[in-house]
């Protein structure tokens, strides 16, 4: 008795200890909190036994790496997982060589006593090289017979199209805040987090439907403050505080450039804020105050070079400066309109 409650420990432990990304993973289609249209149908396709190769895209965190390993579970029974499931993510190896080694050998070996089909889950697989992707191809021509390619990736444009006509393809999209938030307090409710109302608002609005970076930020703001609330959320990711542009805004409209630049300097050094993300949010808005048109052009088509810049990576500090004078000039011409 004292042995099997010893077992139990550890495994109870392996789970408390386990990120909640993991812990709250799907384990069933059933689990499956959104896309119901795409889980029906392959739902169906399981039922009859009819299963086509699939390709699974969209955005990160919106469940298609958890959707295939349900259909997986599914099909196959535990002992028999190992045997019949190859997956390969982006972490192995898959140049030319993996997929006329061991992707080959796994889908051209023919099950003994079992009847049915092996799976091939490839994710990531729009980093696969193009001549990966010309060797799957005749690969999974081959041996459809007795084994199925379910690949999974974040831009279809990656995948080549010879890739594409071979699998059925599914989108999966951004999840909308109504199917998150009961996923965010089943897990609040069980992991018993002191979480506020604006807490709430403020995870659904930085994960932008990506389910598991709302976890992750939920489970560090828990574990470093305590509390979720929005300041704390936000001060976690190290995102800009919504009055913290405003702020920002209120200096470079109303005040000289010397002084705007002094104070973003300052604000941006006191928080660590990164000057992409406070451009994304001046971006939101400019689109909401009621600028001339012509004026919202200009200050739009200024921000959009400031942004590809950053992207190359030249110096915060010069990009600042043309962000101050962007919207320093952007005054000048509300003023000699009006």
């Amino acid at each position: 008795m004292e042995t099997s409650a010893l077992k139990q420990q550890p495994a109870a432990a392996k789970i408390r200890n386990l990120p909640w990304v993991e812990k709250y993973r799907p384990q069933t289609l059933n689990d499956l909190i959104s896309h119901q249209d795409i889980l029906s149908t392959i739902q169906k396709f399981i039922s009859e036994d009819r299963l086509p190769h699939l390709l699974l895209y969209g955005p990160p965190g919106t469940g298609k790496t958890s959707t295939i390993l349900a259909c997986a579970k599914q099909l196959y029974k535990d002992k028999e997982f190992g045997s019949m499931v190859l997956e390969l993510n982006a972490s192995d190896d898959r140049g030319i060589d993996i997929v006329r080694g061991p992707i080959l050998s796994f889908a051209s070996t023919r099950t003994i006593f079992k009847k049915g089909f092996k799976l091939v889950i490839l994710d990531e697989a729009d980093a696969m090289t193009q001549d990966a992707q010309n060797a799957l191809r005749r690969v999974i021509e081959k041996f459809t017979e007795n084994t199925r390619f379910c690949l999974i990736c974040n831009y279809l444009s990656k995948i080549i199209p010879a890739l594409q006509s071979r699998c059925t393809r599914f989108r999966f999209g951004p999840l909308t805040p109504e199917l998150m938030v009961p996923c965010l307090e089943h897990v609040v409710e069980v992991e018993k987090v002191d979480i506020s109302e604006d807490g709430m608002k403020a995870l659904v609005t930085l994960s932008s439907g990506d389910m598991r970076r709302a976890l992750n930020i939920l489970q560090s703001t828990n574990m470093a403050f305590g509390k979720v609330t929005e300041e704390t959320v936000y001060t976690c990711t190290g995102h800009p505080l919504k009055s913290d542009i405003a702020n920002i805004l209120d200096w470079m409209l109303n005040q000289d450039f010397t002084t705007a630049y002094r104070n973003i300097m300052e604000l941006k050094t006191l928080k660590g804020l990164a000057l992409h993300d406070i451009l994304t949010e001046i971006h939101l808005f400019v689109h909401r105050v009621d600028f001339p048109s012509s004026v919202r052009i200009h200050l739009l088509t200024k921000m959009a070079d400031i942004e590809y810049r950053l992207s190359v990576g030249t110096n915060e500090k010069i990009q600042l400066s043309s962000l101050i004078a962007a919207f320093q000039v952007t005054r000048d011409l509300i003023v000699t309109e009006a």
